[in-house]
């Protein structure tokens, strides 16, 4: 994004994510072993009440679709084509329209050759996306003029969060940690990337060699802080909508952010402390 090597980020976050990831599979399972305590142990079904259906595995040519979204958007990153069009001023780039063309030719793909009765057994329905689109909709039409401010940045109505990450003409590393993140929480995480990429100078070549440690600041930041909320990231609020269109009973708005400050925020103080 914005001319930053496509594997640069994997390896400059690497130590940073595998931080994360651990410390949030231990609590993970810490909560869900005390959980399934609190159930009870299941009641083991004698051999005759035991499903006779073999182990097995429904769906499996989605496993090669799911390889070609990567592959897609690998290629999207690696191949630019330039700008194509130009949409009330916003530039669409070639290789971003193929590469969208494409997910939604797979996901036709998807549909047409997983069999019916899969879907059916799975509970498979349209609500969850359409609530999703709708809610997504709404932000990203909301988060124009919020962005707009941003990048007007020391001119803007928010010029005094703009010049708290720098001091005395150097880059503060914490608080484009902790703004880019903040923002990222309730706005979509790439736009509010790019923000900040360009209060940081813009040149990819300078941000990438000259002050990696900035970039790595505003990356972790827009990808980490989208877990805050519901609304942080699309995914948060489609895992929500399937489980209540299961029945399964999810927290509020507020508690979800509840649970998730308070494993998050601590987290994100560790990285802090050891990285930024």
């Amino acid at each position: 994004m914005k001319g930053i090597s496509f594997f640069w980020t994997t390896v400059n976050l690497f130590c940073k994510t595998l931080l994360l990831s651990v410390a949030l599979l231990l609590i993970y399972l810490l909560l869900d072993s005390v959980l399934f305590a609190k159930e009870g142990k299941p009641v083991l079904l004698s051999e005759d009440d035991k499903a006779t259906e073999k182990f097995g595995l429904d769906g499996k040519i989605n496993l090669l679709f799911l390889l070609g979204v990567v592959l897609i958007v690998l290629a999207s990153g690696l191949c630019p084509l330039g700008v194509l069009v130009e949409i009330y001023g916003v530039p669409v780039e070639g290789q971003n329209l193929l590469r969208d063309i494409l997910l939604l030719c797979i996901a036709g793909l998807s549909w047409r050759y997983t069999d019916y009765n899969c879907r059916k057994l799975n509970g498979f329905s349209w609500d969850p996306i359409k609530e999703v689109a709708k809610l997504f909709l709404g932000i990203f039409i909301s988060m124009i003029p919020a962005i707009a401010i941003l990048k007007a940045g020391a001119d803007g109505a928010l010029s005094g969060l703009i010049q708290l990450v720098s001091t005395d003409g150097q880059p503060n590393n914490a608080m484009y940690f902790w703004l880019t993140g903040l923002l990222s929480s309730f706005l979509d995480n790439a736009p509010t990337y790019v923000v900040f990429f360009n209060t940081a100078g813009g040149d990819p070549a300078h941000l990438m060699y000259d002050i990696p440690a900035t970039l790595a600041a505003i990356s972790a930041g827009a990808v980490f802080m989208g877990a805050n909320t519901y609304i942080g990231n699309a995914p948060n609020f489609m895992v929500r909508a399937i489980a209540e269109n299961q029945g399964v009973r999810m927290p509020s708005f507020f508690g979800y952010m509840a649970w998730s400050f308070g494993i998050l925020i601590p987290l994100f103080f560790l990285l802090t402390w050891i990285f930024f």
